[in-house]
């Protein structure tokens, strides 16, 4: 079955609505540096890759970093050998796969249904918080994400419009290139589960794929083992042989504790078995509210045993329990999901978007939000000062910067506008005010927390008061704080106890004085430093950092036994 070629509108429209995705999306793109928590990590990481030419194993400064597989990080440089700015370039992946999720949720849509059924699919993803958080953030999910949505996408268009074993094989093909990603890229795969289940009982919609064609569905399995080996055989050949303990050590770290272990016995972020439950309900709104009048349609849709709508259905369930199982769980982890859910929402959401109570729903959350944004910017110009000194000095601004606080207003008073001028309109107008909130947020707090939340600042006033020629070394350091450092640097390892990082610093300031200084996290100065005498750097991140110089030493003090302490 071959849908027809899509008419003038229907590209016009799918036209607009990429424009519109691209523009809410990239919105921010060159404004700011890379962010904790994960973003200046991975970016590091591939610049290192970058600048040492040692694409297999990546390194986060002097150590190796083997909690993620690669793929990312090559994408990281990819983008920079485009723009050649690591400011440009690091949130393009996330961009560029984000987009084509969309596109890739569209399509099926459009295939599977009508363009108008795909085109609302599409939209019902864009318009989920957590989506469009995550594609505007330097974060594997994204590229994940889209890795599992091309893997998922192959499979349904050989198993519910086929027989297309080329789809399918690329599908096997992108899950492999899911696991290079994040090791989650398997998951792609789990849609043959319910494939095979309605095949056996004859669901309607599945694809007639003939018998006797063992050799050809191997061939998805050789498509995904064929990815990974793109990596893994070089890496695991190199770490076998080189004789280098700290590439045993590297294999061991991500294939046992970083998957198996990372699942089974989490040792971060336990959450209770319904967690997911209340990232569906609270982080993919304004989406989520369609589902109390989606779940009767899906209801019905279960007993007329309808592929199409339950075989995506079913493999984000099956995504569902599978991490609900695992005690350790994070909200971006079900993000896969979501194009499968609005793909087999897709059919009815244009008759559900003419509800009264839902379009009530999203014009009072809308509403809501524009007031919360009002009254928070208003109260923190003109009401009680103390908060808003205290937020103030967290993030690094000026005691009397009030722009976040116009910036807020300015928000919320521009979504009410949005509002008021479709009142007769509520979806538009809604739609509207949530890009108008999301172009506006990213970007200005972009522009005004950058210096803060980057660590730029604080790294350029270290280099100005060591001074251009003078080595800066970084004790209790973060990904940042290396990162935006300027001149001359070194560290002396992340995952070592700041106490020891502090002792080797202090012997290798002893060592050449006159051309060293140590960058110095607050709370990790130990008994060997004058506390009277430090220089006080700045703050970023919620840190204090001080720059020490050989005069700032209690003479005879002893750092490393300070640090066995």
């Amino acid at each position: 079955m071959t849908p027809m070629t899509p008419s003038r509108q229907q590209r016009r429209e799918l036209f607009w609505f990429l424009a519109i995705a691209f523009v809410v999306i990239a919105a921010g793109i060159g404004l700011r540096a890379p962010w904790p928590a994960d973003e200046p990590r991975f970016v590091l990481v591939a610049k290192q890759m970058w600048e040492s030419g040692e694409w297999l194993f990546p390194h986060r400064g002097i150590e190796l970093y083997p909690d993620k597989p690669p793929l990312y990080f090559w994408l990281l440089g990819a983008a920079y050998a485009l723009v050649r700015d690591w400011t440009w370039a690091f949130l393009l992946p996330s961009l560029c796969a984000a987009l084509g999720t969309l596109l890739l949720t569209y399509d099926a849509g459009r295939r599977l249904w009508s363009h108008r059924s795909g085109l609302w699919a599409a939209i019902a993803v864009l318009a989920c918080a957590q989506f469009l958080h995550q594609a505007k953030r330097a974060q594997i999910d994204p590229t994940v994400v889209f890795f599992i949505t091309v893997g998922v996408y192959g499979i349904l268009r050989h198993t519910l419009l086929g027989p297309n074993w080329r789809w399918y094989w690329i599908g096997c093909f992108a899950a492999g290139l899911g696991v290079v990603s994040k090791g989650v890229g398997f998951l792609a795969l789990l849609a043959l589960l319910p494939y095979g289940v309605m095949r056996v009982r004859r669901w309607n919609g599945i694809a007639d794929l003939g018998n006797g064609n063992g050799w050809r569905w191997s061939g998805g399995g050789f498509a995904f083992l064929g990815a990974i080996a793109l990596w893994f055989v070089p890496m695991v050949a190199i770490a076998l042989t080189s004789g280098d303990p700290e590439h045993r050590a590297y294999l061991d770290e991500l294939l046992l504790r970083q998957t198996a272990t990372r699942y089974a016995s989490a040792w971060h972020h336990h959450q209770p078995a319904w967690y997911f439950l209340e990232v569906v309900a609270f982080r993919w709104l304004p989406f989520s509210l369609a589902l109390p009048w989606l779940l009767p349609r899906w209801r019905d849709a279960f007993r007329a045993r309808d592929a199409k709508a339950w075989l995506p259905l079913s493999w984000a369930l099956l995504v569902l329990l599978f991490f609900s199982a695992s005690p350790g769980k994070r909200d971006m982890y079900i993000l896969p999901m979501l194009p499968m859910v609005a793909l087999a929402a897709g059919p009815y959401l244009q008759d559900i978007a003419e509800a009264k109570w839902l379009r009530r729903a999203l014009g009072a959350l809308a509403t809501s939000l524009a007031v919360l944004f009002v009254i928070a910017g208003a109260w923190a110009l003109t009401g009680e000062p103390r908060l808003e000194l205290k937020l103030e000095a967290e993030r690094g601004l000026a005691a009397d910067a009030d722009a976040l606080w116009w910036l807020l207003a300015t928000i919320g008073a521009a979504m009410a506008v949005a509002l008021l001028a479709f009142r007769r309109n509520v979806l538009r107008g809604a739609a509207i005010a949530f890009a108008l909130l999301v172009v506006l947020l990213y970007s200005g707090v972009a522009l005004l927390l950058d210096d803060e939340n980057s660590a730029r600042g604080v790294m350029q006033r270290a280099r100005h008061l060591a001074g251009p020629d003078a080595q800066i070394g970084l004790v209790a350091w973060k990904e940042q704080n290396l990162l935006q450092a300027r001149g001359p640097t070194v560290e002396f390892g992340f995952l070592r106890a700041p106490a020891e990082q502090l002792a080797t610093g202090i012997d290798w300031l002893r060592a050449a004085p006159d051309t060293r200084r140590l960058f110095v996290l607050g709370d990790a100065m130990g008994a060997c430093v004058r506390r009277d005498g430090v220089t006080f750097v700045g703050t970023a991140n919620r840190r204090d950092w001080y720059l020490l110089d050989a005069g700032d030493l209690l003479p005879g003090c002893d750092p490393r036994a300070e640090a066995t302490r």
